[in-house]
């Protein structure tokens, strides 16, 4: 028998729980990551019981009468144990479908977590999206990734990169410093794209707080000025460029070559996976080809984050 529940405060042990023994969950779906921004999202997640037992965790959110995968992370599909089986999956979709439309919802938009992210294989919920929810694809969005068991040769582009900052004297650290990137990254979003980081430098501190491990900057220096950076996220999978940036005397000296050579062939170069991130715009129709050719550079290669769409 399958049991639907909204997720309420009190069961955010028992959510958490299930997430970091799950097969396909990170700390992004963690209440204390996703709650962090609950002022701009009106959280509707479930949780989804099979014969009285904690089977399936779905963060979402509502917007009317549509149930999105939550619009504050990057993905969020369904999050899975490693006992789930594609069976027990299509049944759980089906009664998901059926509460769904009882709550009076009409449509669904899913993002699927990419299957870099799995630790097990679990990609029962796309079998269940075409078997059951007859879903279609609504954005494909594309990003670079490393395996980094099996690295590519990177581009001439990048070593000549590395090399400028040496003879330049720019220096590569792990770091604490937010205040000093964050004014980088804010000025470069808005001089390129007209638009602010997804967080604050409140948010990021705060998140950071809450996750000392899986939130790390990486930051570039020239005689003590922060010339460029990069904010990862650490995942038992998947090493995750959340944010990159430079100033402009950064971009000209290349600063972003010395910093991914100190994490791809230093601090992280037994990752299994490395994630630069998307590198579209609009749904997956606009492709950023300088964006694009800069991670390939490095040897990235494309793995795509999906999102779906049904009606109820």
């Amino acid at each position: 028998m399958i049991d639907i529940r909204h997720y309420e405060p009190q069961s955010a042990s028992e959510w958490n729980a299930f997430v970091a023994e799950s097969k396909n969950g990170t700390f992004l779906f963690d209440r204390r990551y996703m709650d962090y921004h609950s002022d701009r999202f009106a959280d509707s997640s479930l949780m989804v019981y099979r014969d009285g037992r904690l089977f399936a965790l779905f963060p979402a959110n509502r917007e009317g009468d549509v149930l999105c995968s939550h619009r504050g992370l990057t993905y969020g599909g369904l999050v899975t144990g490693p006992s789930a089986t594609a069976s027990a999956v299509v049944e759980a979709f089906e009664a998901v479908n059926a509460y769904l439309r009882g709550e009076g919802l009409r449509r669904v938009v899913y993002k699927a977590v990419p299957w870099i992210y799995h630790r097990v294989p679990a990609e029962e919920d796309l079998y269940a999206l075409f078997r059951v929810c007859r879903a279609r694809l609504v954005a494909r969005d594309i990003s670079s990734a490393i395996m980094q068991p099996h690295r590519l040769k990177w581009h001439r582009d990048r070593r000549y990169g590395i090399n400028r900052c040496r003879n330049n004297g720019v220096a590569v650290e792990l770091s604490d410093d937010f205040e000093g990137f964050w004014p980088v990254l804010e000025d470069n979003l808005m001089r390129s794209h007209g638009a602010r980081p997804v967080h604050s430098l409140g948010e990021i501190r705060q998140l950071k707080s809450r996750f000392p491990d899986n939130i790390l900057l990486y930051v570039a220096r020239r005689d003590g000025r922060v010339l460029g950076g990069t904010v990862l996220y650490v995942t038992p999978q998947v090493v995750h460029a959340q944010y990159i940036s430079a100033s402009a005397e950064g971009k000209a000296l290349r600063v972003i070559d010395a910093i991914y050579d100190r994490i791809l062939n230093g601090d992280f170069a037994d990752c299994l996976y490395f994630d630069f991130g998307k590198s579209t715009e609009d749904c997956g129709r606009v492709l950023n080809e300088s964006l694009i050719y800069q991670k390939e550079g490095f040897g990235g290669r494309g793995v795509c984050y999906d999102w779906y769409e049904w009606s109820l």
